[in-house]
């Protein structure tokens, strides 16, 4: 499980304005690759706008045709206007139904390319990362984030762009109708878009930390699930839950307090739009009472009873969208917060590219060695000082030593997950630094303590390493590796499937799938990281022959706590605090009676 330093998403550091603005251009970047979907939604939104906001207007002028006295109704005004008013609402609510399938369809296109961008840039980056960000966190960039961004790019930016247009031709029709009553927003729209910008600045790092504390919960979850046979076997179910309530009250104490405080942009914006609302339903009163009774009445001051329906509707209509961005500004929010996490993790370095001069690694003999290695996973915190060790063709290499000592990042470097911080490594001669990694690595088989399996067939997990590989193939390298007999135990033998809710695969059984996958490889290294910590002894016996027939010709790094696996090694690495402190076969380092000699006796006292 990585650790938790470093992690993305820390509440500290909210965005300001100008870092929403570059968050808001890179989304629309993603956009712009559906410029032709995007121009024709732009076309059905402007034109599903026009024709509602042509209702008031058409309204109106059906209530001034109906008169006030007996006798003083057109009906030929009022059918047909009415007509045309439906007809204008059909067709503005159809344009609008195929907006939004529109926009869903391109916002599930977005959110394919973020996904698909976030985890081929995963595969790319450096084995670092992975050790200092959590599982669970990064995973939640995956989903919740992204399926954040696509929420608010199928319905928020859909309604701020039509909230735009109607704003705007609001404006324009009620300008046209009473430029007097007009002067009512002069006073209420400063007002609620002053409060909106000062409650916008208090909610956008809460959204941030909520955002972040979400991520720390789903990797704490992660973390403790895979951990969940050694919770029960040292009964911490308690202590468990404990910190997960914590880790859940975190995250439900920062969802509160965003929406809490977004919430309140709402309502209040609704009180200021609908004091508004009051002021010009009174002033349309009065100006339309002094129209009938005041003659000479300047123009400025006239208006009919529809053209006061008509404001009063244009007025709902303009004030109604600056309610819904003020409602809908706190998902906003937290859809730039989410977007922000994925570009960062975006904006990861990848593993350093391969230096221009690289050559790929040919005709490999395995010939390696570490020259005055120094390397810290941490500035300032070194754990190899000045370590060297060389191996020949074929050598069998082990390397031992205590808890921390250093051995797997011996291995990290030699496969180049790390860079040293200074000396040389060198591979048939070649400094590490000249070569293509994927040519480096494709020299490498492993065969870890911690096992992994794909949810594939047993045929597919055998054959990883070697696509190419027939049946028999990989049949004899189960044969060798003692698993073969298991597997056609199976209910599909070879071809069956490997899942969690599938067969029930002890940690033994994987572990020796991993050392037939291994002996299905023609890599020339070898590296074997506690291959048979998970197999009992008489196993472990039985599959010593398979795997010196899979060392065989073959360099080899063996990082062994049974020191009676490797008697046979052509030479023992005893590393202590970062530095060979005793080198030999098995037979002198015991005669030496060194460090070796005490570790050895220790496993038989």
């Amino acid at each position: 499980m990585g650790r938790s330093a470093g992690k993305p998403g820390s509440p500290e550091t909210a965005p300001d304005r100008a870092g929403m603005m570059k968050i808001l251009g890179r989304l629309c970047r993603y956009l712009f690759r559906h410029k032709w979907a995007m121009l024709a939604a732009f076309l059905m939104m402007l034109l599903s706008n026009l024709l509602a906001l042509a209702g008031p207007k058409l309204s109106g002028t059906v209530i001034d045709a109906i008169g006030l006295g007996e006798g003083a109704v057109d009906f030929d005004t009022v059918i047909r206007y009415c007509i045309l008013l439906a007809a204008f609402y059909l067709l503005s609510a159809g344009l609008s139904y195929g907006l939004a399938v529109l926009m869903t369809w391109i916002s599930q296109q977005v959110t394919y390319t973020m996904r698909k961008q976030v985890f081929a840039h995963l595969t790319e980056l450096p084995v670092g990362y992975f050790d200092t960000h959590q599982t669970g966190d990064i995973v939640s960039h995956i989903s919740y984030d992204i399926d954040t961004v696509n929420a608010s790019l199928s319905n928020d930016l859909l309604q701020i762009c039509a909230s735009v247009v109607t704003v705007v031709g609001s404006l324009v029709m009620m300008l046209t109708i009473s430029p007097l009553l007009l002067c009512v927003f002069v006073f209420t729209v400063p007002v609620s878009l002053l409060f909106t910008r000062y409650k916008t600045k208090k909610i956008r790092p809460l959204f941030r930390r909520r955002s972040a504390k979400l991520g720390e919960l789903n990797g704490y979850a992660e973390e403790m699930l895979s951990g969940h046979r050694t919770i029960k076997a040292y009964h911490k179910e308690e202590e468990i839950v404990s910190r997960f309530d914590e880790h859940n009250a975190d995250a439900c104490e920062a969802y509160y307090q965003a929406d809490y405080h977004g919430s309140v942009i709402g309502p209040s914006v609704t009180f200021i739009n609908n004091l508004s609302l009051t002021f010009i339903t009174v002033l349309g009163g009065i100006f339309y009472l002094l129209s009938l009774t005041v003659p000479g009445l300047p123009a400025i001051l006239v208006i009919s009873l529809g053209d006061v329906s008509a404001f009063v509707q244009y007025s709902r209509k303009f004030s109604g969208p600056i309610n819904e961005f003020a409602n809908i500004l706190s998902e906003f929010q937290s859809a730039c917060s989410a977007a922000e996490r994925v570009f960062r993790l975006l904006d990861e370095k990848p593993e350093p590219a391969d230096s221009p001069s690289a050559v790929p690694l040919t005709d490999t003999r395995g010939v390696v060695d570490m020259k005055e290695v120094r390397f810290g996973y941490v500035p300032g915190k070194e754990i190899l000082h000045g370590l060297s060790l060389h191996a020949d063709r074929g050598n069998l290499i082990a390397i031992v030593g205590p808890t921390g000592a250093g051995k797997t990042t011996v291995i990290n470097l030699l496969m180049r997950f790390y860079d040293p911080d200074s000396g040389c490594i060198t591979m048939d001669g070649h400094p590490l630094g000249s070569l293509t990694r994927d040519s480096l690595r494709r020299a490498y088989t492993m065969v870890l303590q911690d096992t992994w399996l794909f949810c594939g067939t047993v045929y597919d997990n055998i054959s990883y390493g070697n696509r190419g590989a027939t049946m028999e193939q990989v049949v004899a390298a189960a044969r060798a590796a003692r698993i073969h007999d298991f597997i056609e135990s199976l209910p599909e033998g070879y071809m069956t499937v490997l899942s969690d809710d599938g067969v029930n695969i002890s940690k033994g059984q994987k572990q020796l799938l991993t050392i037939a996958r291994a002996m299905l490889s023609d890599a020339p290294v070898l590296i074997l990281d506690e291959a048979t910590s998970n197999v009992d002894s008489r196993t472990e016996h039985l599959i010593q022959e398979a795997l010196y027939a899979l060392m065989r010709g073959r360099t080899c790094f063996v990082i062994a706590h049974r020191l009676s696996t490797i008697q046979n090694a052509d030479r023992i690495l005893v590393i202590r605090d970062g530095q060979v402190q005793e080198e030999g076969t098995h037979e002198s380092l015991l005669a030496a009676g060194g460090f070796y000699a005490s570790l050895y006796n220790a496993q038989f006292v």
